[in-house]
């Protein structure tokens, strides 16, 4: 049926590659549609939703639409924060994902709160030549000299 979570999973990959060549309002139509499915036959801390609001989060980043985008990366660290065990990678992603939003929102402390926790996972969870860590710790430095 057309409101399958199979469909969903077709029009999130439609959306990434429209991400992925920059065509943002593209991604973000086929991210809503994948969502409208999910959010009707998924159960609400379902990883796939977390998945799809993730995506919808970024093309949201990367279209200037920040409130748009911070909306969306709650829900994510929402279900990621009931369903994942505190030292994952992907919760990591998510702290990471919201301190360079605050970043770019110029909001410089709140980054630093995100990506110090993403850095506080990441160091648990990934080894230590990992090119996470390195990135993290990058950006913990650039949002200090802001500060």
């Amino acid at each position: 049926p057309i409101n399958h979570p199979d469909f969903a999973q077709s029009y999130n990959n439609i959306g990434i590659v429209y991400y992925n060549i920059g065509e943002y309002s593209k991604a973000l139509s086929f991210h809503e549609k994948a969502l409208g499915i999910q959010e009707t036959t998924l159960p609400k801390n379902h990883p796939s939703l977390a998945i799809s609001y993730n995506n919808t989060g970024k093309v949201y980043k990367n279209m200037g639409e920040y409130s748009k985008a911070l909306s969306f990366y709650e829900k994510v660290l929402g279900i990621q924060g009931k369903t994942l065990p505190a030292s994952h990678p992907d919760l990591a992603e998510s702290y990471n994902n919201l301190g360079s939003l605050y970043h770019n929102m110029e909001e410089y402390s709140k980054a630093l709160s995100y990506f110090q926790r993403a850095l506080d996972i990441r160091n648990v969870s990934l080894p230590p030549n990992h090119p996470h860590l390195k990135t993290t710790k990058e950006w913990i430095e650039i949002v200090k000299q802001k500060l």
